[in-house]
C-alpha cells in the first residue's frame, strides 16, 4: 500500500520528516459494520489511487460491539492510508463526524457511510465539483434504495421542512456523501445531533453550496440504524438551526422583542383595568383580565432578562474562543514593496 501522507525534506545534514497535506481526507463514522469495512476500505483506496489523488482514510468507531474496532485497529497497523479513531463509547454520529473532522489534515474532506450504500467511486466527481469554487458539494440519492415507509417517507418530509426553514435548497440533506473544503470544516462546531444539518450550518458560515446526483446501493450487511423514530429529534434540531440562522449573534432581537410585546399588552390591560376601577368603580379583583395582565408583565420581564443573558452568553462564546462574528472568503490587495 503506497503511503499518501509522509514525505521527507533534507535540511543541511539533518533529515526532517514532514507531513504532506493530502488532497482529500475521507471521514467514515463506523458503528457495527465489521462485514462492510474491508470492502469499503478497498473501494476507497482503489478509487482514489486510480484518480491520482493523495488521500487519507479516517474511520471513527462509535462504540461498535461487533468487532469493527478491532478490525480497524488491525488494518491501521498494516495500512499507511488509514487512521483508526476509536471512541470510548457510543456518542452518536455527530460526535463521530466531529472527531473525524478534528483528525483530518486534507485540503478537502469527504464524508460517507460505512454500510456500502454510498459509492466511493463518486468521490472524485464531488471533488471535481468542489474545485469549481464551491465550499460544499452534497450528494443527492436520486434512486434511493431504502424502504418506502420507514426511510423514504420520513426523509422526504424532513427534507421539505429543512428546505423551507433554512433556505438551503438541496434535495437530500440525509445523504452522508458530501465534500467540504477543509477551511469550512474548521469553522463548524458540531454538537447534539446536527450532522444531518451540515449544509444549513455551512450556509450560516457563508458557504457556497451545490449538489450532485450520486449512486446509492441497497444495504448488503446488517440493519439500518435509522428509522421513523428519529422524526421528533429532527424537528427539535430544526428549531435549533432556525434560531442559529436568524438570531445566533443577536438573541436579544427575539427574546427582547417578545418580552417588549408581552409587557406592552400587559401594561395596556393594566391601564384599562385601572381606568374602569377608578372611574366606573368596577370590581376587578376577580376578573381574569387582571391575572392575564400580571402574567404578561412577569413573562415580559423574564423574556427581556433571558435576552440579556443570551447576549452575554453569545459574547462570551465568541470572545473566549476568539471566533469572529464574520467569515472572510478571500482578501485581494496589491502588494506594495
Amino acid at each position: 500500500m503506497p503511503s499518501s501522507l509522509i514525505s521527507q525534506q533534507v535540511v543541511g545534514e539533518d533529515e526532517v520528516i514532514l507531513p504532506v497535506v493530502p488532497n482529500v481526507s475521507v471521514v467514515v463514522p463506523v458503528r457495527d459494520e465489521v462485514e462492510s469495512l474491508p470492502l469499503l476500505l478497498e473501494a476507497i483506496s482503489s478509487t482514489l489511487i486510480a484518480s491520482e489523488l493523495s488521500y487519507e482514510i479516517i474511520c471513527v468507531d462509535d462504540g461498535s460491539t461487533d468487532g469493527s474496532a478491532e478490525l480497524l485497529k488491525e488494518q491501521a497497523q498494516i495500512r499507511t492510508d488509514l487512521k483508526a479513531v476509536i471512541l470510548r463509547r457510543n456518542y452518536g454520529q455527530t460526535a463521530a463526524m466531529a472527531a473525524g473532522f478534528n483528525y483530518a489534515i486534507g485540503k478537502a474532506v469527504v464524508t460517507l457511510d460505512a454500510d456500502l450504500q454510498n459509492d466511493p467511486t463518486d468521490i472524485p466527481i464531488l471533488l471535481a465539483k468542489l474545485d469549481e469554487g464551491y465550499d460544499l458539494v452534497s450528494g443527492w440519492r436520486q434512486n434511493r434504495q431504502d424502504g418506502a415507509i420507514n426511510r423514504l417517507l420520513p426523509s422526504k418530509i424532513a427534507n421539505w421542512l429543512i428546505r423551507r426553514t433554512t433556505s438551503v435548497h438541496i434535495h437530500d440533506y440525509g445523504c452522508s456523501l458530501k465534500a467540504y473544503r477543509a477551511e469550512l470544516v474548521a469553522d463548524m462546531n458540531l454538537y447534539g445531533e446536527l450532522h444531518r444539518f451540515l449544509p444549513a450550518l455551512a450556509y450560516i458560515e457563508g458557504a457556497r453550496i451545490t449538489e450532485l446526483p450520486v449512486r446509492h446501493h441497497a444495504r448488503r450487511f446488517g440493519q439500518s440504524k435509522y428509522g421513523i423514530s428519529r422524526t421528533f429529534r429532527v424537528l427539535m434540531d430544526l428549531l435549533t438551526i432556525l434560531f442559529m440562522k436568524k438570531f445566533l449573534t443577536r438573541p436579544m432581537h427575539v427574546f427582547g422583542l417578545l418580552g417588549l410585546v408581552s409587557m406592552i399588552f400587559g401594561s395596556g390591560i393594566g391601564i384599562y383595568l385601572t381606568f374602569v376601577k377608578l372611574f366606573f368603580h368596577v370590581d376587578i379583583g376577580n376578573r381574569p383580565l387582571l391575572i392575564l395582565a400580571v402574567l404578561l408583565l412577569v413573562t415580559g420581564v423574564q423574556l427581556f432578562c433571558f435576552g440579556l443573558l443570551a447576549e452575554l452568553l453569545m459574547r462570551t462564546y465568541h470572545e473566549s474562543q476568539g471566533r469572529p462574528i464574520y467569515r472572510v472568503r478571500e482578501v485581494v490587495a496589491k502588494n506594495v514593496k
